[in-house]
């Protein structure tokens, strides 16, 4: 393929050796699949801030330590050199993150390097040596949508005990390779401990996958792993392997109402589902 503008300067480096094709388009960076040092791997190549979809950035900076203090008054008094900074350190997150996370034994793809608004990392591949499809692009029995939302709930554990809530987690950035998920897109990354949404952020991640692997087993609708996690978190009793039970002592109107939003929202999806299956029928889209 020709190219892309953003990758030509590493060709010419040699630091890539071959750009293949075009991986994924996201809202905030393009995936391509690349050759590097002569294996397989993938290259992010991250949007200008203009140019990206995300806007959030202020609500998930919070909490995130520039050790330079130059840099943390530019950034905060919003200067043309604080904005660059305040980039810089947005794309950095990602880096950072994914080598904290694969420390703490986190299922995220290996990253090689970061240069230039680039991220070169491993090729997340499923057992045919295939790009791994998303969550979204698989269909699981009741067993298996259990088995994996566990594994999804003691991911997201492992995140908190290093520190982080991926903080926009859902079936479109988790990769199924042949040993299970793969956490992906981690720039928005918060502070577990310095951002004061980090727990809203939590629960909407837990939220996220619970009603993802919900369509397949409704019984995890009525679950509350997110607010145990936190709990645990908060009180200084979570740790990799702790036993969740997707309880938690709410009150009786809390948890009524909460268990009855999830049900509501199950049946809704339920009903758009079965009128999209139906109109892809009409139109023999099957």
């Amino acid at each position: 393929m020709k190219i892309p503008k953003r990758l030509q300067p590493l060709v010419d480096d040699g630091l890539i050796d071959e750009v293949y094709y075009q991986l994924m388009s996201g809202k905030e960076a393009q995936v391509f699949v690349v050759s590097a040092n002569n294996e397989v791997r993938c290259a992010k190549v991250y949007k200008e801030a203009n140019k990206r979809s995300f806007k959030q950035a202020a609500q998930y900076q919070e909490g995130r330590s520039v050790r330079n203090t130059r840099r943390a008054r530019a950034m905060a008094k919003g200067t043309k050199f604080g904005q660059r900074e305040a980039e810089e350190a947005w794309l950095n997150a990602e880096v950072e993150a994914l080598y904290r996370l694969a420390q703490a034994g986190v299922r995220v793809p290996t990253p090689y390097w970061f240069l230039e608004g680039v991220l070169v990392m491993e090729l997340v591949v499923d057992e045919d040596g295939d790009p791994a499809p998303r969550l979204d692009d698989v269909a699981f029995d009741a067993e298996t949508a259990r088995d994996y939302h566990a594994r999804m709930m003691q991911e997201i554990v492992r995140m908190l005990c290093a520190g982080l809530v991926h903080g926009d987690l859902s079936e479109f950035n988790v990769l199924v390779d042949h040993s299970g998920p793969v956490v992906i897109d981690l720039p928005q990354a918060v502070n577990a401990a310095g951002n004061n949404n980090a727990k809203m952020m939590l629960l909407r991640d837990v939220n996220n996958m619970t009603q993802y692997f919900g369509q397949y087993a409704p019984d995890l609708l009525v679950t509350h792993y997110g607010e145990e996690i936190w709990d645990l978190f908060e009180h200084g009793n979570l740790h990799p392997d702790v036993k969740l039970t997707g309880q938690f002592a709410h009150s009786n109107v809390d948890a009524d109402i909460a268990t009855m939003m999830r049900i509501i929202e199950h049946a809704k999806q339920e009903e758009e589902d079965r009128k999209e299956r139906e109109r892809m029928a009409r139109n023999g889209e099957f």
